[in-house]
């Protein structure tokens, strides 16, 4: 799944979707991957003389991704909705290494379980196959109002 495909289950879109590729799909857990280039406008600001990948796009990644699986789900099932997977709650998130300019890291969010509107998931970012980022995280189906 592409790019395209990916704007049909989620909400994000460049330059905020973090999401390239979905690998496999399954009704509990998502692989995906993500190119990040050097040319990366936030490597300029972020850590300049020795730019790494910001922990926080890393995790949002993951929580895209997250939301992938949810809206999957949600189409397997048939369920229609007017809601869209928003994040809750992140626990225990751990940075174990650092993603450098021009690193494809692979990104998995797995259901660990469902708990009334509440989707509680676990998510890595791996690099080279060693995990850069593990986080839990909670996602609740909610309907957006638009601003006013």
């Amino acid at each position: 799944m592409v790019a395209f495909e990916i704007e049909t289950l989620i909400p994000h879109r460049p330059p905020f979707l973090w999401l390239d590729q979905i690998l496999s799909l399954n009704d509990t857990i998502i692989v995906a991957e993500k190119f990040f280039s050097a040319d990366f406008s936030l490597y300029h600001g972020h850590y300049p003389n020795y730019p790494i990948t910001p922990g926080v796009i890393l995790c949002e990644a993951v929580f895209q991704a997250g939301a992938a699986l949810i809206a999957y789900r949600l189409q397997q099932e048939q369920r229609s909705s007017n809601g869209l997977p928003v994040l809750t709650r992140i626990y225990n998130a751990k940075f174990k290494r650092q993603v450098p300019p021009d690193s494809l890291v692979v990104l998995e969010a797995k259901l660990v379980e469902i708990v009334g509107p509440s989707w509680i998931m676990k998510g890595k970012v791996k690099l080279g196959g060693k995990t850069a980022v593990s986080v839990e995280f909670g996602c609740a189906e909610v309907v957006l109002q638009p601003p006013e």
